[in-house]
């Protein structure tokens, strides 16, 4: 698929700014979550995978920052999304902070940062450089192979 030719690339440039933003504010979402999840649990091994999950997230978001700069865009530094980590908050109060509930309380910042990586990479790719559709590429692959762990995790606590 060819790229578009964009004839102001300012326009271009802020709307890959924003995308990358985008994607920056999901990764701060996922370490919202996993240290929403680490204080609700004593348990050596999920605390281990919060860690590693939180330190992936931390590196996304170096890497999208060093793109950002370099084009003279600004980094987010928050996330939009909140509320999520205080009803997670409640519902463990609620359902308990047993493993199985724990890790499908993380399970819906997974999935909603695989779609956001997926919808970028299919709708976005006239915004993104080559080097930033890698970027992005090995990005997603590396939260979807944490997501594929934390499935597992809870598909062994099922049986």
């Amino acid at each position: 698929m060819e790229k578009k030719l964009f004839k102001n690339k300012k326009v271009k440039t802020v709307k890959t700014i924003d995308i990358l933003n985008n994607l920056v504010e999901i990764n701060n979402h996922r370490i919202k979550v996993y240290h929403t999840a680490s204080r609700e649990t004593d348990d050596p091994e999920l605390l281990y995978f919060f860690v590693q999950f939180i330190r992936i997230s931390e590196k996304c978001i170096q890497e999208l920052s060093n793109e950002i700069f370099r084009l003279g865009g600004r980094c987010i530094q928050e996330t939009k999304i909140n509320g999520y980590c205080t009803w997670m908050d409640i519902k463990l109060r609620v359902t308990g902070n047993d493993r199985i509930s724990l890790l499908k309380s993380c399970m819906y910042g997974k999935e909603h940062a695989l779609e956001t990586y997926e919808m970028v990479l299919k709708e976005d790719r006239e915004y993104l450089s080559d080097d930033q559709l890698t970027l992005v590429s090995s990005q997603f692959a590396r939260i979807r192979a944490d997501h594929i762990s934390l499935q597992s995790i809870i598909e062994e606590q099922k049986v």
